[in-house]
Order: structure tokens, then C-alpha cells, then sequence
């Protein structure tokens, strides 16, 4: 009796399982229809904003339950731009990204929450070498279908970080105090997933 019951098991299990694997899509990220920006303090008296422009990523998508969802997303960090050509060349430079050393900002989600009508993306962040789990709130735009038959979702979503827990540790004082760059960092994301026709 027991032999049957789970043979029995795992003949459901067997069945289910393609069920499983349809469940998630892969979704690529539109790059061209995509921005990941960033805001800093500066002399504590203005923001400085910048994008990092080239970047790449996927998301494993269940449009059903957004909650059994995933994304990875790439970002080239020698890219970061703040249009100014000065300040970029000391954002790639030991003391901020270190980009010769650590030439890959990356994140992989590892759960997806809901949170009343919105939802939380929760993973890990590695900047310079060092990995931190965050937590973004995102709103979710769509899906919808294009003109070409691709099916589109926009994510969208804000995070602040301490640059310090990251290794980011340029801490240049004012005479007045507080210092030359805020350590609070805001992350903002627009991202423009799609899911080809074929």
C-alpha cells in the first residue's frame, strides 16, 4: 500500500511539474525603452543625478502571480554618467566604483512580496565586490500587447542605499560639516520588459 501511494506520488508530481516549468516566461529587458538613474547630495545643498546606460537583464515573469517572479539585471559600471566628464572619470576610480576591479553592478531578485496594492522586490545588490540584500517597492505597468504581437511590462521603482555599505567610501568633510557627497543614494529604475511574439 505504501509502495503505491508513492508511486502514486510521484506520477502527480510528474504531471505537474511541466505544468511548473510554463508557468514563468522569460521576459528580456528593452534596453532602448529602459533607465536605471541614480541621485546624490552634493555640498548638501543640491542633487547630482546620473544613469548608468548600458545594462542588460531578464526576468522570469508569471503573469498569473507576478509573486512566483524573478529578474537579473547587469549594469556595465564603467558607464555610469553624470554628464560631466570630470566627476565621471572619479566615479570610475578607486575610491567610488573601482571599475578596473569591479566592472559589473548586478541584481538578482530572491523573492517577490505584495504589499497591499504594490509589490516588493526583494534580492541582492553587489556593488564593488560587496553583496547587500534591499528591498524596492515597484509598480507594475501592463502587460500589454505591442503592434508586433510582443507582450510588454513596465516595472518601475525607487531604493536608497548607504554608498558606504557598498565599500563606497569617499567621505570628504565640509568646513561648515556634513560632507562633500551625501552617503544616502537613490536608485530609480524604469524598466521595459518584453516577451517576443515567437
Amino acid at each position: 500500500m505504501r509502495t503505491r501511494t508513492v508511486s502514486s506520488l510521484f506520477l502527480l508530481l510528474s504531471l505537474l511539474s511541466p505544468l511548473a516549468a510554463r508557468a514563468t516566461e522569460t521576459f528580456e529587458i528593452d534596453t532602448g525603452h529602459s533607465h536605471i538613474g541614480f541621485g546624490v547630495r552634493h555640498m548638501a545643498v543640491s542633487t547630482v543625478r546620473g544613469s548608468f546606460p548600458e545594462f542588460s537583464g531578464s526576468a522570469q515573469v508569471d503573469l498569473e502571480n507576478l509573486k512566483n517572479s524573478s529578474v537579473e539585471v547587469t549594469i556595465a559600471a564603467a558607464s555610469v554618467d553624470t554628464s560631466h566628464e570630470g566627476r565621471d572619470k572619479d566615479l570610475r576610480d578607486e575610491a567610488f566604483f573601482d571599475v578596473e576591479n569591479h566592472p559589473e553592478i548586478t541584481f538578482r531578485s530572491t523573492a517577490v512580496e505584495r504589499r497591499g496594492e504594490k509589490l516588493v522586490v526583494v534580492g541582492d545588490l553587489t556593488i564593488k565586490g560587496v553583496t547587500k540584500s534591499v528591498r524596492m517597492p515597484v509598480e507594475i505597468a501592463g502587460p500589454i500587447e505591442d503592434p508586433w504581437g510582443n507582450t510588454r511590462l513596465g516595472v518601475s521603482g525607487t531604493l536608497t542605499i548607504d554608498r558606504t555599505d557598498f565599500g563606497l567610501n569617499y567621505n570628504r568633510l565640509l568646513e561648515a560639516g556634513g560632507l562633500v557627497v551625501g552617503k544616502d543614494v537613490t536608485i530609480e529604475i524604469d524598466i521595459e520588459l518584453m516577451r517576443g511574439a515567437g
